[in-house]
């Protein structure tokens, strides 16, 4: 986002919002630009200090409430009237009329209570519910000034009289009879009041402002402008200003000219030339030594005591009204536009209270001067002077020397160069065709989805990473784009493998052959058979393809240097891939060889030690039987499968479990035999003696 600016000086001003155009695009051709807008710099560049500060075709007039919190604007089409809350930057709310809106005045602190003069002679009284009261006037207004004293508002007219409608009484007062010539014109063009002394002037179209008493209701004076000391055309008075001292007067004419007065005085202090012949639409007293002048082009800021510049603000619209945020340095433009303009100038004042941040954010957003100064001229050096034949006009206006060149107007450099140079067009001409066709030829050969090699002078396995990893469309988005394509094309940013940071953000990869560094272990017998049949394969292929190239070679007249270094390149890897295959195939074959005398010697140990221990075949076999035998035996019915996973399944039939047999208790009446202790004390008793004890069971016939 960049605010643009403009510079008279040191003195900066900054243009906070607006369009640089008159009119923008209609609604139903918006819609369908929409997808376009975001390449528009001018729409992403727009700020919005005010949201909706615009009208649908242009703004009439624009005013600040006196506490400075509101701003009211009237425009059309249709005609209606806008009301901005500063504290919330936004339109509060807006409303229709039924004519166009010629001039208004805020009666009120706020916005609640304004007057208005409509282009039908209709006079409305606008409330905070809407419209109040509407009445008419003899003639058609031009403007209005209100006298906050006795309530008294004065409307000045195309005809002689200045009217006054009293609004404590609600009624119309007997107007003031003007003297107007009849040959110059025939009404008043501007009225304003003097808050301090009570004064009201009222500009005239034969070019004269009458002064008159509020109190007295009567003319004071009569002013007529030293015309003919300035211009002879004819001419009336466009807007006249008190300044707030009481004394100083300024008044606009409709040639351009501005004249400041002290009222103690017939004759103007200052008259300043607006420069473009228009009327002056309105004057501004800004402080003790600061004025504003606006025509419908530029509003100009002077100095009151020299007329001295000291800032202007021209927007690409016409201008209908402007207005100023005392103590602040801030400006709202009515215009010919949709989007009214706001304009801020540090060095006037400060921002106000609900825009303090542009005091911090001008200077950041502020564009370069350079690409507004001078967006016409071209910078050329000594040497293009003397190759232009221009060394005659070193010193003149038309270039203006600048660092160690010069600036000179780009017409004017086009038309010496055409001059010094008569082929420079058709030679431009022949470069720009030969660029296109070379840039259709690269667009119809290259196919979709492939990276183009001609961009691709270094870095080129990173490009085959990058492609394996996001795609070939984003390579090629990552290769043509500004900000990386020197990455490809540069040989400064050639990426050295054999560097020490290269080799510690990289650990893993080998210096050599990227095969041989993914393979670590020796290879075997086979691997080595395999591997010497896939090379002899490869260099047959290699010699084929080496025939089919020199025989290429020789049917074409020239070749690529850099297909050469790569064949080259190529070659010498394929070189030192045999040499590193053969050396490893030394060392495995030496490796196998020391471990197959270890494995000789093992197993002649081994031997010596089980001759000592040496057991018959036959009886080996019987004892595997055997146990086998009873393994089967055990395990009568039972089948065990195994699994890939190490899993088990084991399946048998189910057995009921054996009863135990129960020895059967005998009473024997012979109880107490020697013979039968004995037996029982070897075998155990058989019979249960019950002399001498309890019986469980209460049947004492049991035991009977």
């Amino acid at each position: 986002m960049v605010l643009k600016s403009t510079y008279s000086g040191d003195v900066s001003v900054y243009q906070v919002s607006g369009a640089n155009v008159s009119r923008s695009l209609p609604d139903w051709i918006a819609k369908k630009r929409k997808k376009s807008l975001k390449n528009d710099l001018e729409y992403q560049n727009r700020i919005e200090l005010i949201q909706d500060f615009e009208f649908s075709e242009a703004s009439n007039k624009i005013k600040v409430t006196p506490d400075g919190q509101f701003a009211m604007a009237t425009g059309t089409y249709k005609p209606q009237i806008h009301v901005y809350d500063f504290a919330n930057l936004s339109l509060k709310f807006e409303r229709h009329t039924d004519a166009e809106n010629v001039d208004f005045t805020i009666l009120s602190n706020d916005w609640t209570k304004s007057v208005h003069l409509q282009n039908d002679r209709s006079i409305e009284f606008q409330s905070k519910g809407g419209i109040h009261y509407r009445t008419r006037i003899p003639k058609f207004g031009r403007n209005l000034a209100y006298n906050h004293v006795n309530c008294d508002l004065y409307v000045s007219s195309s005809g002689n009289e200045l009217y006054r409608l009293n609004l404590d009484q609600g009624k119309f007062l007997n107007p003031f009879q003007l003297e107007i010539d009849p040959e110059r014109g025939s009404g008043s063009t501007h009225v304003s009041f003097n808050n301090v002394n009570g004064l009201v002037a009222a500009g005239l179209e034969d070019g004269t402002v009458e002064f008159w008493d509020s109190r007295a209701r009567s003319r004071v004076a009569k002013l007529t402008l030293p015309s003919s000391a300035y211009t002879s055309e004819p001419y009336e008075i466009s807007t006249t200003a008190f300044k707030n001292d009481g004394l100083g007067f300024a008044c606009g004419t409709s040639n351009g000219y501005t004249y400041l007065y002290d009222l103690r005085s017939s004759v103007p202090t200052l008259v300043k030339d607006q420069g473009y012949g228009f009327g002056i639409k309105k004057i501004i007293y800004l402080n003790n030594d600061k004025f504003l002048a606006s025509d419908k082009r530029i509003a100009k800021i002077n100095n009151i005591n020299d007329g001295k510049l000291f800032a202007s603000m021209e927007p690409s619209v016409d201008i209908n009204d402007i207005e100023y945020l005392p103590e602040t340095g801030m400006f709202f433009t009515a215009n010919e536009g949709i989007q009214m303009h706001t304009y801020y100038i540090p060095n006037l004042g400060p921002a106000p209270r609900w825009a303090s941040f542009l005091d911090n954010v001008t200077e950041e957003l502020e564009e370069k001067p350079s690409e507004s100064v001078y967006s016409n001229y071209r910078f050329i050096t000594r040497d293009d002077i003397s190759k232009l034949n221009l060394s005659h006009l070193v010193g003149t206006k038309v270039l203006r020397s600048y660092m160690h060149g010069f600036f000179i107007n780009t017409e004017l450099y086009d038309r010496v160069n055409l001059i010094a140079n008569p082929n420079s067009y058709r030679d431009e001409r022949e470069r720009e065709i030969k660029k296109r066709i070379e840039k259709e030829r690269e667009s119809r050969i290259r196919s979709t989805g492939a990276i183009s090699n001609t961009k691709i002078k270094v870095n080129k396995d990173l490009v085959e990473k990058l492609a394996k990893k996001s795609g070939t469309e984003a390579t090629e988005s990552i290769v043509n784009d500004d900000r990386f394509k020197e990455m490809f094309e540069n040989p400064d940013f050639q990426v050295d493998k054999e560097s020490h940071e290269y080799k510690q953000l990289n650990p893993v990869e080998a210096p050599g052959d990227a095969q041989s560094a993914k393979r670590v272990r020796a290879m075997t017998a086979a691997e080595e058979s395999d591997e010497e049949r896939i090379n002899a394969r490869n260099n047959n292929s290699d010699d084929e393809s080496d025939d089919e190239s020199e025989s290429e070679s020789e049917s074409e007249s020239e070749s690529d240097e850099e297909n050469e270094q790569q064949m080259d390149k190529l070659q010498k890897l394929k070189v030192q891939k045999q040499l590193d295959s053969q050396k490893r195939r030394m060392e495995a074959k030496s490796k196998a060889n020391k471990f197959l005398n270890e494995m000789k010697s093992y197993s002649t140990d081994s031997n010596e030690k089980s001759r000592a221990n040496q057991v018959t075949f036959g009886k080996q076999l019987e004892t595997l039987n055997r146990n086998q035998e009873e393994i089967n035996a055990s395990k009568k019915g039972e089948v065990l499968h195994r699994h890939a996973r190490g899993e088990v399944e084991l399946t048998f039939m189910p057995k009921k479990p054996e009863k135990k047999k129960t020895k059967r208790v005998e009473f024997d009446e012979n109880e107490g035999n020697d013979e039968d202790e004995d037996r029982e004390a070897k075998n155990g008793r058989t019979k249960q003696r019950f002399e001498g004890r309890r019986r469980a069971s209460k049947n004492a016939f049991r035991g009977m």
